[in-house]
């Protein structure tokens, strides 16, 4: 299993101080596949930029597809840019591929299955692995999880980090602290703008 599915299903199932956001999650799983591209030496950090190496076959489809998406030419993109253009729509993608491969329901769906409400939680071996991996504190699970409303309560834990992937939860930790001052403008504008439509 991969970081941003172990992202994506803490994010499902360990409460947090406020329901998690589709567009934060979002932000956070496009830097969980920068970890793991990291990891892989798919790609290297100067700076800010991310520098592509040579295409990989990670395995992982979402991952692969993650590597193909990466800006191959100079000036590269920075890991703030990578967050904001791979991320849209991510969390929706995630959900949906793990629940084709049965991780969700403990059953595989044909792509094209009606997705209905509420589904049930099934003891499916993707979900043990994010739990173990939650539960043993891995931090770099956890400072991914934590700018979501998920384990605030847990100590940083990072100063391990190399200085690429400290880069990589610095950004997602600012984006998602963008996000929601734009989501905090917006509630205001609508609510005053409402308040002048009621005024007599």
């Amino acid at each position: 299993m991969t970081t941003p599915q172990d992202l994506f299903l803490v994010s499902v199932d360990v409460p947090g101080a406020r329901p998690v956001e589709q567009g934060d999650l979002s932000l956070a799983l496009a830097g969980a596949e920068l970890v793991d591209l990291l990891g892989a030496r798919a790609l290297t950090l100067d700076g800010e930029r991310i520098v592509p190496g040579p295409v990989l076959a990670t395995g992982d489809r979402m991952l692969d597809e993650a590597d193909a998406a990466l800006v191959r030419q100079e000036p590269y993109e920075t890991v703030g840019d990578w967050l904001w253009r791979r991320g849209r729509g991510l969390a929706a993608a995630y959900h949906d591929a793990l629940d084709t491969e049965g991780q969700l329901t403990g059953k595989r769906r044909h792509w094209l299955s009606r997705r209905g409400g509420d589904e049930a939680r099934a003891d499916t071996p993707a979900r043990r692995h994010a739990a173990d991996r939650w539960w043993s504190h891995e931090p770099v699970l956890t400072a991914l999880a934590v700018p979501l409303g998920i384990g605030e309560d847990r100590a940083d834990g990072n100063e391990d980090a190399d200085d690429a992937v400290l880069t990589v939860l610095t950004a997602v930790g600012d984006a998602v602290t963008e996000l929601t001052a734009v989501r905090e403008r917006r509630r205001i504008e609508n609510a005053a703008f409402d308040n002048i439509w009621r005024a007599p």
